[in-house]
């Protein structure tokens, strides 16, 4: 588009430059049909002179001289009217053809700004027909869910800390809660120790009283009694 404007505007150019030769020649042309009709004019004048001093011959040369000056006039009168013709149609070209390369600058600016936007339509259109599969937005949601994942983790690891007795740095709340989950914890272990101490201890009374009464009831034997 950008070549087509500079051809036309180099046709401009030679447009214009025949239309100034045209026009020059045109006055030229007109110049010399004045020239021819003041020298038409004087021989007349001088043939009408030399009639009324009787030189009639002198005055039928005026007369030719005169008519060859007014056929001079006449054919650069039909060249003028020719040359006239070709430079208001020149002209009309010449405007036509300045239209033309405004209107086609104006058109390539257009365009050029349409083409511009249509190769940024379509970009975006590929970046949001392309936001499929493995992506830049994919990656993103990948990391998301690692980032979920690791939160999973160390809540699951907090946990397990607890029931060790040992909490994560800055879990203040759930180490005073595991701490009481042991405490909890002792207290029934040393409880139910208490309870399996007492029945120990009562079988093994019960154990010694039997273990004594029998070897009562051997004295007896051996003693007869």
């Amino acid at each position: 588009m950008t070549q087509a404007v500079e051809d036309m505007q180099g046709d401009l150019v030679k447009v214009r430059q025949s239309y100034a030769e045209i026009t020059a020649t045109q006055r030229r042309l007109l110049k010399q049909k004045e020239q021819a009709d003041v020298l038409a004019d004087d021989w007349y004048k001088r043939a009408q002179l030399a009639l009324q001093k009787g030189e009639e011959g002198l005055a039928k040369e005026a007369l030719s001289r005169r008519q060859q000056q007014t056929e001079t006039a006449a054919g650069l009168t039909v060249q003028i009217e020719q040359q006239a013709a070709a430079v208001d149609k020149l002209y009309e070209g010449m405007q036509m053809l300045e239209s033309k390369i405004l209107e086609s600058k104006s058109k390539k600016e257009q365009m050029v700004a349409r083409a511009r936007t249509a190769q940024s339509t379509a970009k975006v259109n590929d970046m949001l027909g392309g936001i499929t599969g493995k992506t830049s937005m994919d990656a993103f949601t990948r990391m998301e869910d690692k980032v979920e994942a690791l939160e999973a983790a160390a809540e699951v690891s907090s946990e397990m800390g607890s029931f060790d007795g040992n909490s994560l740095p800055g879990s203040s709340g759930s180490s005073v809660e595991a701490q009481f989950k042991m405490l909890e914890s002792t207290s029934s272990v040393d409880t139910e120790l208490e309870e399996m101490k007492k029945m120990l201890g009562s079988t093994s009374s019960a154990s010694k009283k039997d273990s004594m009464d029998d070897e009562l009831e051997r004295l007896k034997r051996e003693a007869g009694l």
